[in-house]
């Protein structure tokens, strides 16, 4: 199968900025699309969006990123994927010394380990494709500290240092990695947090640039990429 005709996994797809690059997907391209999350009822309702925004097929799979059995048991191989984008993850707004051993836990299992899982088992398949595209969201948090969501920063630290790490195994593959670091956007982890979300990144346009990503020759990668909002950070970050 060429690139083209291979599907697109996204992580954490069934809703906030997982949704809005399936979205992308669906409208710019004529990838099938495979959408992976816990909740099965997001599932099928993203399922349904992406079909109507013109995805010519959708599969969807309920799992847990972080249990390596549940993702080891996926049969990626039918599922013929091309692109990869590790986009679960989870923000916690909390200073480190109110952040308990258990949230700090969660922030890394579900925003490093998750995407070091899935990529573990995607990578073989991947490595059979004529060419395969690695995108992990990262974040600017990824680059420099935040003294109002400390754990965060370190899962997205360690993510980072992950991706440049993958990229480096696979620069003489058919396999470009690629890291965004991503500003504030827009999605649901703003939820109860007092921020102009008006003035937040549209997550769509994190969609379009991925799509464009996808688009380049293989002869070429973009190894980082930084998206900002336009006024630069919102307060309260």
């Amino acid at each position: 199968m060429s690139f083209k005709k291979s599907s697109v996994l996204i992580t954490g797809g069934s809703k906030g900025i997982g949704l809005s690059i399936a979205k992308m997907f669906a409208e710019k391209t004529d990838h099938p699309l495979v959408l992976i999350a816990r909740n099965t009822s997001a599932l099928e309702k993203a399922k349904q969006q992406c079909l109507d925004w013109g995805a010519p097929k959708v599969e969807i799979i309920s799992a847990d990123l972080t249990s390596v059995e549940e993702i080891a048991a996926i049969d990626f191989r039918s599922l013929n994927p091309g692109i990869l984008v590790n986009n679960a993850g989870v923000f916690l707004f909390k200073q480190l010394a109110d952040t308990t051993a258990e949230e700090y836990d969660r922030q890394y299992r579900l925003n490093t380990f998750s995407t070091f899982n899935m990529t573990k088992q995607v990578l073989p398949v991947l490595k059979e494709q004529e060419r395969g595209l690695i995108v992990n969201i990262c974040s600017q948090a990824s680059k420099k500290g935040y003294g109002d969501s400390g754990a965060y920063t370190m899962s997205k630290h360690a993510l980072l240092g992950y991706t440049r790490s993958l990229r480096k195994e696979l620069a003489k593959t058919n396999i470009a990695v690629t890291a965004v670091n991503l500003g504030q956007t827009y999605s649901t982890s703003w939820e109860g947090v007092d921020i102009e979300t008006e003035k937040l990144i549209d997550p769509e346009d994190v969609g379009r640039m991925i799509v464009s990503l996808s688009e380049l020759s293989a002869r070429s990668v973009v190894e980082e990429i930084d998206i900002m909002p336009q006024g630069g950070e919102v307060k309260p970050m």
